[in-house]
């Protein structure tokens, strides 16, 4: 028997199997324990927050470059997806980063309206873009890679940080 503890100091797989269900469960311990599951998986939340606030300034600095430098861009305003001037990429990108960097700030919090607001803003995200991957297609593919990434951290482990 190993003095370390755990499932392997169990001699037979009936008293292993029992031992594994009340972990599972909670069944005899503290709450202090149960909490520490939870917390494993507050770091993807978080993840998502910080990849956010990345994103977010992405899109401000996108937008800024769109403002103020049109002739940056690989195709003419007029080989866009949608055919809009750069001057309104430019706004929708400010805004919408924006909007982003809040959403990512809120995740901070916890709460379930954060992870609502950030999973549709990656979304948004990624949507315009694609409108806009012509124009720069490495970075947009940089932003829609991290957006899939932010709704994969908040769909699949954001309710950790309400146990926190």
């Amino acid at each position: 028997m190993s003095t370390a503890g755990g499932l392997s100091d169990y001699s037979n797989k009936s008293q292993q199997a029992r031992m594994a269900e009340g972990y599972r469960t909670g069944e005899g311990r503290s709450a202090s324990s149960m909490a520490s599951d939870a917390s494993g998986w507050v770091g993807w939340t978080l993840f998502a927050a910080v990849i956010m606030l990345l994103v977010g300034a992405f899109h401000v600095i996108q937008g800024l470059v769109a403002l103020f430098k049109d002739d940056y861009y690989a195709v003419s305003s007029s080989g866009l997806v949608l055919t809009v001037s750069y001057t309104s990429w430019g706004w929708i990108h400010i805004v919408g980063g924006l909007i982003v960097v809040a959403a990512g700030v809120a995740l901070f919090t916890g709460k379930m309206w954060a992870r609502i607001l950030g999973v549709a803003m990656a979304c948004v995200s990624a949507i315009v873009n694609v409108g806009f991957l012509s124009a720069y297609p490495l970075w947009s593919a940089l932003v829609i890679f991290m957006d899939v990434a932010i709704i994969m951290a908040l769909t699949v482990h954001g309710s950790a940080m309400e146990d926190m």
